[in-house]
């Protein structure tokens, strides 16, 4: 049994940080989401965060310091999509996806630094994606805010590791949402095909990894990237 913890999970009103911040409190674990709308899983506080506001941002930090004490595992989940093609792409439609899914991930780690620093103790686990060293036609917004994620991570190690701190990436592969359900059946038959384990990933998997890195048997591993994809990605 880890030792019982204070989590944030940004974006955990559903899906992947729906999943975790459930995996989180089964563990024993003081956890709390931030979502722009809807509610996190029952046992879990619910807090209102514009990931590309610092001052919702910092809003939110308090209010969860002051129901549950200092943040010591960060969860950055949140983020967007808007895909197109590079030669159709918006110059919004980038900026709008790395404000959110990179730099939305600076301010909240930026946040929550301090505490960690304080409390000699952190886990900061960054929620990236396949498509992040894989790449994906239609996604150069998108991958690209995924793959500087490692970067950020690494570097971070680098800062804070001697305090106790961690920083590690998860790279989910094609995980069964709603979103991945619409998906007409030749397009999910193609994903499959590309699969080693021939299956989509469970969303319980990607919690599994997180609750790992969290735990105290992870405490010598930092900067590492944790493929969660049935073997798509291959080390990418």
């Amino acid at each position: 049994m880890s030792t019982s913890r204070t989590v944030l999970v940004t974006g955990g009103n559903r899906g992947i940080g729906y999943a975790i911040a459930e995996r989180m409190i089964a563990d024993g674990h003081r956890v709390a989401v931030t979502s722009r709308s809807g509610e996190g899983p029952a046992g879990s506080l619910t807090v209102r965060a514009e990931m590309t506001d610092s001052a919702s941002i910092d809003a939110a930090f308090t209010e969860v310091e002051a129901q549950l004490g200092p943040v010591e595992v960060v969860v950055a989940n949140a983020g967007i999509t808007k895909d197109t093609l590079l030669l159709r792409m918006t110059e919004e439609e980038f900026t709008s996806v790395i404000d959110t899914n990179l730099t939305g991930t600076f301010r909240v780690v930026k946040r929550a630094a301090k505490g960690l620093l304080k409390g000699r103790f952190g886990r900061v686990i960054l929620i990236s994606s396949v498509v992040g060293l894989y790449g994906s036609p239609g996604q150069i917004n998108y991958s690209s805010s995924k793959a500087a994620l490692v970067g950020f991570a690494r570097s971070l190690t680098r800062e804070l590791g001697s305090r106790g701190i961690t920083a590690n990436v998860i790279a989910p592969g094609f995980i069964e949402t709603d979103m991945t359900a619409e998906l007409p059946e030749a397009q999910q038959q193609q994903y499959l095909s590309t699969i080693p384990a021939s299956r989509f990933g469970q969303v319980a998997e990607i919690a599994g990894a997180a609750s790992f890195l969290a735990g105290d048997d992870a405490a010598y591993i930092s900067g590492a990237v944790i493929p969660v994809d049935g073997g798509l990605g291959m080390g990418h």
